[in-house]
């Protein structure tokens, strides 16, 4: 290891630099090489990164926003959704109609509904009732579709989207469908990409379809809903719901602190994909549990039309036995706890303060 590092100082040396630090952003030392690797290499146009119009500033007047011009009037958020929702804006929440409009993307259209979210957080704050503001959309969601959505603020999509769906959802709501007319059943593709719902803090995604991996990961208060998920479903969730309609990938619920979620395990496998280190697996019993999967589910169905959770919905006693409730233990303490001490007359507060003293204890 020490002659490597010796060999990475002599390099750095002879280009003229004395930390890593003064590496970063200097694009005018590297060089293309000569002779391809494959042929459809040499295709590649590398010119935007070797020879950007920043390499050439003097590293005392360097400012990406004036060297680099981001074209966000060219956004479908700038050049259309803001000015269709203008009124609504104006108004800052007050006594307003809601809006709807149409729209086609694909998925050059990254952090779709982005700019338009924090528009509404501005203007609005969290005071807009849910669907004030309404995006259809068609076609090819690109990355991070509806990321940081706000509440008042509802995006449908009829197509599929790509990795980082709804990443800090914040209230608002997201629904994806197949495209009408699809042959396929959507219980058995994939319909959005990886890290879906990062972070995800409040509001409701509901994927008629299968999730790409690492689903829900962090997610700390929304409602989602998908017909099946890939590798590490649920990672380092926090807090929410989760229902899953079908099978998951391995590794679920590793590092799951807190939420609840329930997984319909027709081949009660799912012991199996379990990362048992902090969450257990548990057979739905509870009429409260019962009547909330009941809930989100009938919810689901209205806003997607979903095949699958209508013959749930249609024979729900049946399925009952083939769904598993997860449930973080520590998380399982604490609520128990609360409810005990409650029961004692201690008001709520007081309550999560005795049970988190005793249950940390």
């Amino acid at each position: 290891m020490l002659f490597i590092a010796q060999q990475l100082r002599e390099i750095m040396a002879s280009l003229g630099f004395r930390s890593v630090a003064e590496m970063v952003g200097r694009t005018d030392c590297l060089k293309k090489r000569e002779h391809a690797v494959t042929k459809r290499a040499s295709e590649v146009d590398l010119s935007y990164i070797l020879d950007p119009v920043y390499a050439h500033a003097p590293a005392s007047h360097f400012n990406p926003e004036h060297v680099y011009d981001f074209h966000l009037e060219k956004t479908l958020d700038e050049s259309v959704l803001l000015p269709a929702f203008h009124d609504v804006l104006a108004a800052k929440g007050r006594n307003v109609k809601p809006a709807s409009v149409h729209i086609k993307v694909s998925s050059t259209d990254r952090a779709f509904g982005t700019i338009l979210g924090s528009e509404i957080t501005k203007q609005c704050g969290t005071d807009l009732p849910d669907d004030t503001i309404t995006v259809t959309a068609e076609g090819g969601g690109g990355q991070s579709f509806g990321a940081f959505a706000p509440k008042g603020l509802t995006i449908r999509l009829s197509g599929d989207a790509n990795d980082g769906f709804g990443k800090g959802l914040s209230g608002g709501k997201l629904v994806v469908v197949p495209p009408k007319g699809s042959v396929f059943k959507a219980n058995e593709n994939i319909i959005i990409g990886n890290v879906a719902l990062y972070g995800a803090t409040s509001g409701k995604a509901y994927v008629c379809g299968v999730a790409g991996e690492r689903f829900c990961v962090r997610n700390s208060g929304a409602v989602a809903v998908a017909e099946g998920c890939g590798d590490h479903g649920l990672e380092y969730m926090t807090g929410g719901r989760a229902v899953i309609l079908g099978p998951t990938g391995k590794n679920f619920a590793a590092g799951m602190s807190g939420g609840f979620a329930y997984v319909l395990d027709t081949a009660h496998t799912l012991y199996l994909r379990m990362n048992k280190d902090m969450a257990s697996l548990q057979e739905l019993t509870d009429k409260y549990d019962i009547q909330e999967l009941k809930d989100i589910l009938q919810d689901y169905e209205k806003e997607t039309g979903s095949a699958l959770a209508a013959r749930i919905l249609a024979d729900f006693a049946h399925y009952i036995p083939d769904f598993k409730k997860i449930v973080p233990n520590d998380y399982q303490r604490m609520l128990t706890a609360i409810s005990r001490y409650e029961e004692q007359g201690i008001t709520h507060d007081n309550a999560v303060l005795e049970a988190f003293e005793e249950v940390t204890a």
